[in-house]
């Protein structure tokens, strides 16, 4: 684990010029960009979604990440997984995904911490961050990263992507709409799909990865409206996108007595 004293939320000369170009949109401005540098994101998986959406996040000025990764970097990974390089085969994915980051954006306090992501550290990681995103690629953790999120009323902006087709959602149900366990009940049995047994199109990682850093950036800073209660779909065939939306289900397993308390 790595950690450097977080950077301060005054925007000087250097930052002004840095983040220039989010301080000119008046959806973000100077207060947006000083709401990023005060703000802590929470990444789970470093590998093709959490790469793009760690360098991106790195370089818009968030002040503190933490990503949480297990597993190390091979050879088949970096068909896709942009944060890694050949000089980093065998070393750890978080560390590798902090090291790309911290080239981009030197001053960013970026935390790796090489564990599977399993409740217990999830139930320390996630009350210190304002929002967490779901970069894994097995039901088993998305829903324990869910359960967490429901639990300690954080934000939770979920990806997926397999072969041409992937899906982004945004799950909050303390502050309205469904959490992934209402679409994605874990009672049932989902089949995981790996990359390792079907593929998947380089690009579509980073376009999904690269939508969960816009959507993280969004309800960290305060503009727009979030993908809470739609879910984004993408079938790279035709290159459509498609939404969809859903709804909080009072019977969630996982977030019905937040729905009832509301």
């Amino acid at each position: 684990m790595n950690r450097r004293a977080p950077p301060t939320a005054d925007l000087d000369d250097t930052r002004l010029l840095r983040y220039a170009r989010h301080v000119m949109l008046d959806d973000i401005g100077i207060d947006g960009q000083r709401r990023l540098l005060a703000s802590h994101v929470l990444i789970i998986g470093a590998g093709g979604l959490g790469s793009p959406a760690g360098l991106y996040l790195a370089a818009s000025g968030v002040g503190r990440i933490t990503a949480v990764d297990h597993d190390h970097v091979e050879l088949t990974n970096l068909q896709r997984q942009i944060a890694h390089t050949t000089s980093r085969l065998g070393q750890p994915k978080a560390e590798s995904l902090r090291q790309q980051a911290l080239a981009l954006n030197p001053e960013v306090d970026f935390r790796a911490v090489v564990r599977r992501a399993d409740a217990a550290l999830l139930d320390r990681l996630v009350p210190d961050a304002d929002v967490v995103l779901d970069c894994s690629d097995n039901f088993a953790t998305r829903h324990a990263i869910n359960a967490a999120c429901v639990r300690h009323g954080k934000p939770l902006v979920s990806g997926a992507a397999i072969a041409f087709d992937a899906q982004v959602g945004v799950y909050h149900p303390a502050a309205g709409g469904p959490c992934y366990a209402c679409l994605f009940p874990p009672e049932v049995a989902h089949q995981d799909v790996a990359c390792a047994t079907m593929g998947v199109l380089a690009p579509l990682v980073g376009l999904v990865g690269s939508v969960q850093a816009a959507e993280a950036l969004k309800l960290l800073a305060g503009f727009g409206t979030p993908l809470r209660g739609r879910l984004l779909m993408l079938d790279a065939r035709r290159m459509a996108f498609d939404e969809i939306h859903v709804a909080a289900q009072p019977g969630c397993a996982v977030c019905g007595g937040v729905q009832s308390s509301r």
